[in-house]
């Protein structure tokens, strides 16, 4: 099975570390999405913008933690979505964004410094 990603657990980024184990297939940019800045990490939701992301090949295990990193804050739903690689599990954002900066260039490495 597949993943995509598109904030901190691309690679060098804060949560990287929870792909470890994961095989890299190579970057995407998802059209149909627009990515939102939350502060630590970033939220997707369907829009009409590109999101720069990166697709890896994971097992059940890896998937299992991910579902509970992310069930944590109650905050995104896991759907799949076509990529180049084959079909892959994104984790899309559920709440409210009102007020919530936009990350105009879709890509969370190279977003503009938020500030408070």
């Amino acid at each position: 099975m597949r993943i995509i990603v598109y904030g901190s657990l691309r690679r060098k980024q804060g949560n990287s570390h929870w792909m470890t184990n994961a095989q890299w297939l190579g970057d995407h940019e998802l059209e149909g999405f627009d990515l939102y800045d939350l502060g630590q990490y970033p939220a997707a939701v369907p829009g009409e913008g590109t999101i720069y992301c990166e697709v890896y090949r994971i097992n059940a295990g890896i998937l299992a933690e991910l579902d509970e990193l992310k069930s944590n804050t109650k905050d995104y739903r896991r759907e799949l979505i076509a990529t180049p690689y084959g079909s892959a599990w994104i984790y899309i954002y559920k709440r409210s964004l009102a007020g919530v900066p936009r990350i105009a260039s879709g890509n969370w490495l190279t977003r503009e410094p938020r500030t408070l």
